[in-house]
């Protein structure tokens, strides 16, 4: 215990607190870890707080890389010492669907024939294919990540992936900032919160209603904010990728809170969630993702 009274001297009060305590295996000890973390990160470096949680919890089954594990996640949602964390916690609760308020937005908004109608861009026969709305709307020289699946998954070089995206039905809607990243498990991946970038789009995908309500949602929404693509699921919904590149996660999210009020799926939050590729392959009925709605000039 001398490593652990070592650190913990000049740590607050509240801190040491929670240093003193953990809980056990089975009464919250995983959580408690993160939440420690949490805190730490404010007042030690990374190698310090894992000694100082391995030292706390060391008469408790912990698991290999738990604890590195708990400290990496926690410091994208680091608390500050003057209330202003880094990034808005990934527990948070999600409102409930207002149905009144969702039936009065369809009763104004209009269908998915008059969000057709809106876009810019004809989606026709003519419409732009797979490649070209990638181009546009995620960049010529980055990484993407495309699944073929939600099981099968890769990140490569844009150029790598030319005339292969048609084939995906999935995609990562922000450019990854490595071709590899560690899982919350530890694990290295192609897809995971390390290794994603800025989150460029925020996707709207509601579970609920008929198409014609999903695209009022939508049409309403983008009074609020940029649309840049409607496409389709290749089965009963319609999906809505809303242009955030430098938007504060604050705003953001007030933005996502408002859209479950509607009636969207809080799934896309994460910035790692697999979407559907605009007019992509759907494997299990082989439908295409038809795009109904594209803005390109949206995208800055």
């Amino acid at each position: 215990m001398s490593l652990q009274i070592s650190y913990a001297k000049e740590l607050p009060r509240f801190v040491k607190d929670m240093l003193s305590c953990p809980p056990p295996r089975g009464g919250g000890l995983h959580r408690w870890f993160f939440k420690t973390a949490r805190v730490l990160h404010a007042c030690r470096h990374e190698d310090e707080i894992i000694a100082l949680l391995k030292a706390a919890s060391c008469d408790q089954p912990v698991k290999a890389g738990e604890i590195e594990s708990a400290v990496r996640n926690s410091k994208a949602c680091a608390w500050a010492p003057d209330g202003k964390s880094n990034h808005t916690s990934s527990e948070t609760k999600w409102p409930k669907v207002n149905k009144k308020q969702r039936e009065a937005i369809i009763a104004q908004c209009g269908t998915l024939a008059d969000l057709w109608e809106l876009s810019p861009i004809r989606c026709d026969e003519d419409a732009p294919d797979t490649e070209e709305i990638i181009d546009r709307l995620m960049g010529t020289d980055c990484l993407i990540c495309a699944a073929s699946s939600a099981k099968e998954f890769d990140t490569r070089q844009r150029e790598e992936w030319r005339g292969l995206l048609s084939r995906s039905q999935f995609i990562v809607p922000s450019p990854m900032s490595a071709l590899k990243g560690r899982t919350k498990e530890g694990k290295p991946s192609s897809r995971s919160l390390e290794n994603v970038g800025p989150r460029r789009f925020l996707i709207i995908e509601q579970d609920c209603g008929t198409q014609d309500e999903q695209a009022a949602v939508l049409i309403h929404l983008a009074k609020k904010a940029p649309l840049a693509l409607v496409l389709s699921s290749g089965g009963k919904s319609i999906h809505g990728w809303f242009y955030c590149l430098g938007v504060p996660e604050n705003a953001l999210l007030t933005f996502m809170r408002e859209a479950v009020v509607l009636g969207a799926d809080d799934a896309t939050w994460s910035k790692v969630q697999l979407v559907r590729m605009p007019n992509g392959l759907r494997q299990d009925n082989g439908k295409i993702q038809n795009t109904y709605f594209y803005n390109p000039e949206v995208v800055k």
